[in-house]
């Protein structure tokens, strides 16, 4: 039985004086979405109790499994530009993914202005909390616990628009007046800024852990593991290694088999520093939505997905060939799962995801393939190399190796002559191990492509597809958004 991270939840509307509230009925699933008939209620009216705040902050939490977030604009922004996957499904289908892997994608695309308000909409959810919350007479630690995981989220969305557009508007409250609707872009240092201080804020409050009912929450690791990745965007190393070093002391643990890591059975495991809560919500459909496992799923078969995303023949390539983590990353047409489900030799592409697979028995007739599966976030295997690599930048190889070496072992699951141990101290020679090591460890995760980037080899691994050093480090502006500004949004360089 899966736990219910919340009971109900609240849809919030930007910019207007209104939210919308929804509730829902418990199951033996994560059930945060199972949504009746929407009614109307002022909001001048609702943020008045704790139970209100709690709906708000669960609001939060379910508008993050949307369409935007985890599936085709998701993919789009921060999985197929890189070497590791390609659109795939039928050639026909879908052809706009094209324009991102060969870096053609003009301002127009439809999939930019899906991940830009996907984002802005999760922005907004805590923001309406962390306006209202603080009035309401309530249990303060509860308060500022929620006030905490609602800096968490904004960060975390904040990160996702930075590292794609770079500078972007920075909003830090529900507008109230219609001149504060229309607001330019910010430098990407003035939200790098703000995104630390909101993990900061949010560190200083958010437990480790939870109970069983409320698993899956931002914790005190989850914001200290995110604050270490924003630092190492920045190069901040000394940031990195003292942040990774405190997740490191927080009892996390990689769990023994790694293809286990991505079953639902072990979704918000030990390995887990945060992972959006999805959910079949029995007898509703409607709000069983999330698709991030249909849309990567084995396609032309009874597996019923869709087959985008899919890893590519250079991925396959860069894992050591006895490297475990291959066949628990890819599934191969023709291979029969470790759940027992065998992948026809005929099928649209040759590969499929496999860290977004859902053995195809637990699939029900009316809801979407796969919508139990959760989207992982951040793993415990992320800090360790973060921490990995900021030891290696400061000098200190003993530390990285260490590091290195933990993810390296689980990789090898007692085999000695399965991936042999990094023992170099050179600095590049180790850099380039651990820039490996995430390749294979984190693929078709949604960071090699940025990974890539922020390392400066954008124009070496991802040149022969088109890629453009002071262009394609992001991507366009949505034209629309800059259409809806009447200019005051600007356009990126080169598009």
């Amino acid at each position: 039985m899966k736990k219910n991270l919340t009971n109900k939840y609240i849809k919030a509307i930007a910019g207007v004086g209104f939210v919308g509230i929804l509730a829902i009925t418990p199951s033996c699933k994560k059930s945060f979405l199972d949504v009746p008939a929407q009614a109307q209620q002022a909001s001048q009216i609702f943020w008045q109790t704790s139970d209100d705040a709690t709906k708000g902050v669960n609001a939060i939490y379910a508008g993050l499994r949307a369409w935007g977030n985890t599936a085709f604009p998701a993919i789009a922004i921060e999985s197929t530009g890189a070497d590791e996957a390609e659109k795939g499904s039928s050639p026909t289908d879908a052809t706009f993914f094209n324009s991102y892997d060969t870096f053609t994608v003009d301002a127009s695309d439809g999939q930019l202005s899906g991940f830009w308000s996907a984002q802005y909409q999760n922005i907004n959810y805590c923001n309406q909390v962390l306006d209202n919350v603080p009035k309401i007479n309530m249990d303060a630690s509860l308060k500022a616990r929620y006030l905490g995981e609602a800096k968490f989220i904004r960060a975390l969305s904040y990160f996702r628009l930075v590292r794609a557009f770079g500078d972007v508007p920075l909003r830090l409250t529900v507008p109230k007046e219609t001149n504060q609707y229309n607001i330019p872009r910010s430098p990407k240092a003035t939200v790098y800024a703000q995104i630390e201080a909101d993990l900061n804020d949010a560190a200083s409050v958010l437990p480790q852990s939870y109970g069983a009912a409320d698993l899956g929450r931002a914790t005190k690791g989850a914001a200290l593991g995110l604050h270490a990745k924003v630092a190492m965007y920045q190069k901040k190393w000394t940031d990195v290694l003292s942040l990774t070093n405190s997740v490191m002391t927080m009892g996390y643990s990689l769990l023994p088999n790694f293809e286990q890591v991505f079953r639902i059975a072990n979704e918000n495991g030990p390995e887990s520093i945060f992972e959006i809560q999805c959910a079949l919500v029995v007898g509703n459909p409607g709000a069983s939505n999330s698709q991030y496992s249909q849309v990567q799923g084995v396609r032309g078969s009874k597996g019923g997905g869709w087959g985008f995303n899919v890893p590519t023949a250079a991925l396959a390539a860069a894992f050591d060939i006895t490297d475990p983590r291959r066949d628990a990353t890819i599934i191969f047409r023709g291979e029969t799962t470790p759940e027992g489900d065998v992948i026809p030799t005929d099928g649209d592409n040759p590969m499929y995801n496999q860290k977004s697979y859902v053995p195809f028995s637990l699939f029900q007739d009316g809801y979407n393939e796969g919508c139990q599966q959760n989207f992982r976030v951040m793993r415990y295997s992320d800090v360790l190399l973060m921490n990995a690599e900021a030891a290696n930048e400061l000098g200190n190889p003993t530390q990285a190796i260490s590091s290195l070496e933990i993810v390296r072992a689980r990789a090898r699951q007692g085999n000695p002559a399965i991936l042999p141990k990094i023992t170099s101290t050179d600095q590049s020679t180790l850099r380039n191990a651990i820039w490996n090591e995430r390749r294979v460890e984190l693929a078709m995760e949604y960071d090699r492509y940025f990974d890539v980037i922020r390392q400066g080899r954008g124009a070496a691994v991802f040149g022969v597809k088109g890629w453009k050093a002071n262009k394609n480090e992001i991507w366009p502006i949505p034209q629309t958004e800059i259409d809806l500004s009447g200019g005051l949004l600007t356009q990126n360089p080169g598009y």
